[in-house]
């Protein structure tokens, strides 16, 4: 694995009240450069929006502890996910997340380029990233946190390593 993060362009919504109407949002194409050139980075990756350990503890976790982080030298946290903006941004309104940034991979491209692009066909997810947290410095990765026992239709959901604490605990040194 290179060091660095990979090149793609993610399909992301944007809040545009010249859009008018009840949903002022239109597309956004973000790169890759545009989220890590030039900053420190947080992100983390997990199966789905929604989903119970996801919703439950690790993006509350991170949204929780978004200014620890930020006294620690990092820009952004973003939480990805290989889901669609329109899933994303929903899940982030439910759980009241507003620091950390939500970013869709609806095609999986980052996720597949990250050889992190499990098959979660078991739970009839079909592709979807395997659980994973990183630092990422001006495009390269620092560390990375990947959790155990990555497979296809892997039979659990481990959540041991890609926890906010992991990563505090990383950054503290």
């Amino acid at each position: 694995m290179s060091n660095l993060v990979p090149q793609v362009t993610f399909k992301t919504r944007v809040r545009d009240e010249a859009v008018g109407g009840e949903n002022p949002f239109r597309w956004q194409d973000v790169t890759t450069d545009d989220i890590f050139a030039g900053k420190n980075v947080v992100i983390f990756s997990l199966p789905g929006a929604f989903t119970p350990t996801c919703s439950s503890t690790h993006l509350p976790g991170y949204e929780a502890n978004f200014d620890k982080l930020q006294a620690l030298g990092v820009d952004d946290v973003y939480c990805l996910s290989v889901n669609d903006a329109f899933t994303m941004y929903q899940w982030a309104q439910r759980l009241g997340a507003d620091k950390v940034k939500m970013l869709p991979d609806g095609n999986g491209d980052f996720t597949r380029l990250m050889g992190m692009l499990v098959k979660k066909e078991n739970l009839g997810f079909g592709d979807r990233s395997w659980r994973y947290s990183m630092h990422v410095v001006d495009g390269e990765i620092k560390q990375m946190f990947v959790e155990p026992g990555k497979m296809d239709n892997c039979p659990t959901d481990p959540f041991e390593v890609s926890d906010v604490d992991t990563m505090l605990a990383y950054l503290n040194k």
